[in-house]
C-alpha cells in the first residue's frame, strides 16, 4: 500500500505552525531565566554534562534554554522537542494508572498483593498478605529494591554494562531478584525505602486486572487524553523512537576523569513500570501540570496522590536516617522538594543510566520547570546536584 505525498499547503501550514510554537517558546521573558541559563551552562562548563536543557512555563509564557550539545561526536544542539528516557519519572504514570482504577472501584489500594498476585510475594520476611497497593506505591512496602541486588549491580554497572545492555528482563523476573533479598524493614508501613520492586508489582496488577498491557493503559488514559506527542512505554524496543539527544553515562564510576560511554541503546525492560518510559520536556510539562491540577484523578484519588510521607526510617537507637533526596516527601509517584532557600516544588523526577530528569512546579502548577541532562555522575559533579541547582535558579530568589 502507497502512503500519500502531503499536499504543498500542507507542508507550509506546518512549517507555519512551527515557527509559531517556536516563537512561543521564547516569547517569556528572557532575563527572568539568566539564572537558569547561567545554571546549564555551569552545568556543561563545570559540572561534565553533555547537554542540559530547561523549560519554564509560567504566566509569562513559556522559555527555553540550552547548554552543551546532544551528541558529543557530531556537536549537534538541544531541542526543544527532542524525546530523552525519563527513568523513575515513569513512576508516576503507572500510579495515575492504579489511581483511575481505583476510582472506578477496580481495586482499592488497601488490597493486598496477595489478592492479585497470589503466592509471588513470600521469602526473606515478605508476605503479600500484609502489603497493600499504598505501600507498593508510597514505598513503604519494604521490599528491596532489585536494583540493589549486588548480582544485578554487577551487571548493570560498569564494563559489564556493555554486556549486558540489550538483557531483557519480564516483571516476574525483576520481582524474584528483589525477593531474594532480606525486607529494608520489619514490617510494611514502618518506613520509606525507595523500591523499584513495588512499582513492578503495581505494572503486574494493572495488567491483571484491566487484561491489558500497561503500555496500553498508559497510552489509553494519560497519554491520548493529554495530548502526550512524545511519550510512551518501549516494549522490547532498545533504540529511542524520534529525534532525540544521545545519552551518556560513567556506568557509576565516580572519578573526576571517569571514561564517559553511550548508552543511548539499551534494554528498557530493567525499569518497565518503575522506569522504563521516554517523553519531552514539552510531555513531562502537560503530564506534571495535569497531576498538580487534579486533572487525572477525582478528588479522593488526588488526595491520595498527595498524601505524603517521610522519606526515611528511624533506625533502633530511635535516630532519623534519611534513605532517599534530602529535604523531600513522597506520596504515590509524586513528591515534594524543599530547596535550600526554603522554597517547597511539587512534581516528578527520576534517573536512568544516561540521565536525569525532572518536572517540579508550585502546588498549583501556575509557575513549573523541567529539565533533563544527558549524563548521569554519581562523584563530585553529581547530576542530581546539577538538576537541584537549576530548580533553585527557577525558584529560589538570586543571591539567597
Amino acid at each position: 500500500m502507497t502512503r500519500a505525498l502531503p499536499s504543498m499547503t500542507g507542508l507550509l501550514i506546518t512549517a507555519v505552525a512551527l515557527t509559531q510554537a517556536l516563537a512561543s517558546v521564547s516569547a517569556a521573558d528572557a532575563s527572568a531565566h539568566t539564572q537558569v541559563q547561567k545554571a546549564l551552562d555551569r552545568a556543561v562548563a563545570d559540572g561534565g554534562a553533555p547537554g542540559m536543557v530547561a523549560e519554564v512555563r509560567d504566566r509569562r509564557g513559556r522559555w527555553f534554554g540550552s547548554a552543551g550539545v546532544a551528541d558529543t561526536r557530531t556537536g549537534r544542539k538541544r531541542q526543544p522537542h527532542e524525546r530523552f528516557r525519563i527513568g523513575s519519572a515513569a513512576k508516576p504514570f503507572t500510579a495515575t494508572v492504579v489511581l483511575q482504577l481505583a476510582a472506578e472501584g477496580r481495586l482499592s489500594l488497601d488490597d493486598t498483593v496477595q489478592k492479585w498476585l497470589p503466592g509471588l510475594v513470600k521469602g526473606n520476611g515478605n508476605d503479600g498478605g500484609t502489603i497493600t497497593i499504598r505501600h507498593l506505591l508510597n514505598h513503604t512496602s519494604g521490599i528491596f529494591n532489585y536494583g540493589n541486588d549486588k548480582e544485578e549491580f554487577a551487571k548493570l554497572s560498569g564494563p559489564a554494562w556493555l554486556e549486558h545492555r540489550y538483557d531483557t528482563y519480564t516483571p516476574e523476573q525483576l520481582v524474584k531478584i528483589g525477593l531474594r533479598n532480606p525486607r529494608s524493614f520489619e514490617a510494611p508501613g514502618d518506613g520509606f525505602v525507595y523500591s523499584n520492586t513495588g512499582y513492578i508489582l503495581a505494572g503486574m496488577i494493572v495488567e491483571k486486572i484491566t487484561g491489558r498491557t500497561l503500555a496500553g493503559e498508559i497510552q489509553r488514559r494519560i497519554v491520548r487524553p493529554l495530548g502526550l506527542t512524545g511519550t510512551y512505554l518501549p516494549g522490547r524496543e532498545t533504540k529511542i523512537r524520534g529525534p532525540h539527544p544521545r545519552h551518556y553515562s560513567t556506568l557509576f564510576a565516580t572519578e573526576a576523569d571517569a571514561k564517559v560511554y553511550d548508552v543511548t541503546d539499551q534494554s528498557a525492560t530493567t525499569g518497565w513500570a518503575a522506569g522504563g518510559m521516554v517523553s519531552t520536556l514539552g510531555d513531562l510539562h502537560r503530564f506534571t501540570g495535569a497531576l498538580l491540577r487534579g486533572k487525572l484523578l477525582p478528588p479522593a484519588q488526588q488526595r491520595e496522590m498527595f498524601t505524603l510521607v517521610k522519606t526515611g526510617i528511624r533506625t533502633p537507637d530511635g535516630t532519623w536516617r534519611d534513605t532517599w533526596i534530602s529535604d523531600t516527601m513522597y506520596g504515590t509517584g509524586v513528591f515534594s522538594w524543599e530547596l535550600s532557600c526554603g522554597v517547597k516544588v511539587w512534581g516528578i523526577g527520576g534517573a536512568i543510566t544516561g540521565g536525569f530528569s525532572f518536572a517540579m512546579g508550585s502546588r498549583d502548577a501556575e509557575r513549573m520547570i523541567a529539565t533533563n541532562v544527558t549524563i548521569d555522575r554519581y562523584g563530585r559533579h553529581n547530576s542530581l546536584d546539577l538538576s537541584k541547582t537549576v530548580l533553585e535558579a527557577e525558584f529560589c530568589p538570586s543571591g539567597s
